[in-house]
């Protein structure tokens, strides 16, 4: 008899996690709670609650995160520039621990023992919602279906469907992308099929869903102007909008573009390389936007201690420590950071690129007085420097006059 009476599936009405709440209710001989996300994935959730309700599901959750996602999780990792190896902007990272705090909320709210998720032993999304979830409820226990079962591909899942009588729209399953994704308001992701090869060009249109290609862009560009409060996105072209609406219509202007895709080979926690495309035409946009309204009102010191913390920043978030003291402790910092980062960024989108052509801020710490090439009418003795460079010399000279050539 097993001793979980009752768990929290995380469920997408999609063929693995229908698969995962009758093998939950076969194996454990428990009572099964569906929670579905909205975070922005583009597609309709509502379906999710009949499809639980066919198999039986009497406690169905569907909840609409996309502000909470954006406001708690997206905005504060970009107030950051986190970007994981040089070019990762961690979407499919930063919406697991959001997903594990309300698989654990919702076990509290109806006492539920366990929770279950359908991501696979080879990824890092099982590290991801398991680190969230024993942060936030330490005994709580963990079904992870993926690494006990031995249903190991797609046609053993819908043989597992049609033996058991779980309802599959089998013509939609057969016509299912080649490709794993994984979407959110922050992004999708693509992999598997030809991804597999690192020498295969991601040139197929008909899986990029985001975005136009560069090539097939408008001609003509299109300018934005962003405005900044506390690091914050708070408008667009003088228009205020909530965090959700904020990425939305970056997403879309960017996508329009031809802004924010991306193909990359990625270092995972569980120690393989994976090869992924991903479009984060939003993102995109806003990493650099948020980089070019610190560049005026952050001082220099702290734009680089900032530059320095961050790649640990986004080790954090892609290897699921989202929940931890760690990271915590340099969100605080970072916050700490952005009280001055207010002001408009003005940006030009055109063939895929972002370029900043304008920033401004009422606490710059730009001088146009002391930056001048022009006469600066005495706001800058230049003689100054001469001291300032033998200072810094001094070591140099003394190593040198000792016999320790750089040469």
């Amino acid at each position: 008899m097993s001793s979980v009476k009752k768990v929290v599936l995380a469920y997408s009405g999609g063929l693995d996690t229908s698969v995962i709440v009758k093998w939950l209710q076969e194996t454990y001989d428990c009572e099964v709670v569906t929670f579905t996300a909205d975070i922005g994935q583009g597609e309709e959730v509502e379906p999710a609650r009949a499809k639980a309700q066919a198999m039986g599901i009497k406690e169905i959750y569907i909840d609409d995160l996309r502000e909470e996602f954006v406001r708690d999780f997206v905005y504060p990792m970009f107030r950051a520039n986190a970007i994981y190896e040089g070019e990762y902007l961690l979407g499919t990272s930063i919406a697991r621990p959001l997903i594990a705090k309300r698989l654990i909320e919702i076990a509290n709210e109806t006492g539920a023992d366990a929770i279950s998720h359908g991501a696979t032993g080879k990824g890092n999304d099982q590290i991801r919602f398991e680190l969230g979830a024993y942060a936030l409820k330490p005994g709580v226990q963990v079904i992870a279906p993926w690494r006990e079962w031995d249903l190991s591909s797609r046609e053993s899942l819908m043989a597992y469907c049609e033996k058991h009588e779980i309802p599959v729209d089998y013509a939609n399953a057969k016509k299912k992308s080649p490709y794993s994704m994984d979407a959110n308001l922050l992004h999708i992701s693509y992999e598997g099929g030809n991804l597999e090869d690192p020498w295969w060009e991601a040139n197929d249109e008909d899986m990029w869903r985001w975005s136009v290609s560069p090539e097939n862009a408008p001609d003509t560009p299109t300018y934005i102007e962003l405005s900044y409060e506390k690091g914050d996105i708070v408008a667009i072209d003088g228009q205020a909008m909530s965090p959700a609406e904020v990425l939305t219509l970056l997403n879309k202007v960017g996508g329009d573009n031809g802004v924010g895709r991306l193909d990359i080979v990625e270092n995972r926690y569980v120690g393989m390389k994976s090869r992924g495309c991903y479009e984060t035409p939003g993102g995109t946009i806003m990493m650099k936007a948020h980089r070019a309204i610190e560049s005026i009102t952050l001082d220099r010191e702290v734009a680089h201690l900032k530059d320095e913390l961050m790649p640990k920043y986004a080790e954090l978030v892609y290897n699921g420590y989202w929940w931890s003291p760690e990271r915590k402790m340099l969100q605080v910092a970072i916050d700490e950071s952005q009280e001055f980062v207010n002001g408009d960024v003005r940006l030009k989108l055109y063939k895929g690129a972002v370029h900043v052509v304008g920033r401004r801020s009422k606490d710059s710490l730009f001088d146009e007085k002391i930056a001048t090439f022009e006469d600066d009418e005495g706001a800058y003795n230049q003689q100054d420097a001469e001291g300032f460079i033998k200072l810094n010399a001094l070591r140099m000279r003394i190593a040198a006059d000792k016999g320790r050539s750089p040469l």
